[in-house]
């Protein structure tokens, strides 16, 4: 007989892990030792399973890279000993998590799968459960020749497996939480898992690089009419802004706003980096389309082509905690390291 596939569950925070308390009817967190009480399903699935807990769980709105840090060396240190990892974590951050740990882990060759709910797994509607067993399987789904179907980091959510570098919170109160405007699907659960192979990241590098170093000097601008690009001139300082992403009009417009263009101008001058995005949330930055963004191409300001505000950030985070030199950042800012970037359908070894 076939052995179990591993599959080690790490349990982050989040409204998946909350069970109503029967005396003071509050939410709190339930020890996922004894998951096959609260989840009896798990039981039918033909898979080992280990959990661990962060020490303390964290509400998503409070992840930060040291979360990400955490949830990355638990699977760099796990990655023989298991075939996949699935990841419960808070939705509202889960897609910063997911694009943080595709640039933190690359060379994957097993699939990492975050996942979560809109409603506490202790509550009869709970979206939970269907999302944390349909995880597990995926996570635990081998091809004929025994390799991992998956061999990246996805988010699953309502019968859809997304891209994690590609996706983004689209709704607070619905089941379909996530989408990936720019990027296919990876699969679809219904009867059975329908993946889409085409669409499947393979990845170049012959062994699991781990980087553990992130910086937190990357700034965000969203643009909108009528903004005064003095109360932001603080941001443009690089001492302690090394990086900016801009959210931008449509294909990566901006007003002709004087005061707006100088601070850009002398900011990248200094060695700064800005990373122009849309805030569309379908479509790619196209500098020089409109004379609008022409003056983007001109002082060296980067286009994020159709890269998610969520992988943005989180891949300069990355870029400035890894790498020394303004020239390979912005170089491998328009490389497709992961599959972030639709520009190179194949992956760029680094």
């Amino acid at each position: 007989m076939k052995r179990k596939p591993n599959v080690l569950i790490i349990y982050t925070g989040g409204t998946i892990g909350m069970i109503k308390d029967p005396k003071s009817g509050q939410l709190k967190s339930f020890d996922f030792k004894h998951l096959y009480k609260h989840v009896p399903e798990i039981n039918r699935l033909y898979v080992a399973i280990t959990t661990i807990s962060f020490e303390e769980p964290i509400d998503s709105s409070d992840m930060s890279p040291n979360g990400w840090i955490q949830m990355a060396q638990t699977v760099f240190d796990n990655y023989e000993k298991y075939d996949g990892f699935v990841i419960l974590h808070g939705s509202d951050t889960m897609a910063f998590s997911a694009s943080a740990l595709s640039f933190m882990l690359q060379g994957l060759r097993k699939p990492i799968i975050f996942t979560g709910s809109q409603l506490p797994i202790g509550t009869i509607r709970t979206d939970g459960k269907e999302n944390l067993i349909t995880a597990i399987e995926i996570a635990a789904d081998t091809s004929e020749d025994g390799q991992a179907i998956v061999q990246e980091v996805a988010v699953y959510f309502e019968y859809s497996l997304y891209r994690g570098n590609r996706s983004s919170k689209i709704s607070a109160n619905q089941f379909e939480a996530f989408a990936s405007p720019n990027y296919a699907e990876l699969a679809k659960a219904g009867v059975t898992i329908e993946y889409n192979y085409p669409k499947l990241f393979r990845t170049q590098l012959t062994e699991l690089k781990f980087s553990g170093t992130l910086s937190n000097q990357v700034g965000l601008l969203k643009i909108f009419p009528g903004f005064s690009a003095q109360i932001y001139a603080s941001l443009f300082d690089i001492k302690s802004t090394k990086a900016i992403v801009l959210e931008t009009f449509g294909s990566g417009n901006a007003p002709g706003n004087f005061e707006f263009r100088n601070f850009i101008r002398a900011y990248i001058k200094e060695g700064g980096i800005v990373l122009n995005t849309t805030q569309c949330s379908s479509g790619s930055v196209n500098q020089g389309k409109y004379e609008t963004s022409s003056f983007f191409s001109e002082v060296g300001v980067i286009s994020g082509n159709d890269i998610t505000t969520e992988a943005a950030i989180t891949k300069l985070m990355y870029l400035l905690g890894t790498e020394t030199n303004t020239d390979s950042i912005s170089e491998l800012l328009q490389m497709n390291l992961c599959g972030e970037i639709t520009e190179l359908e194949r992956s760029v070894k680094k």
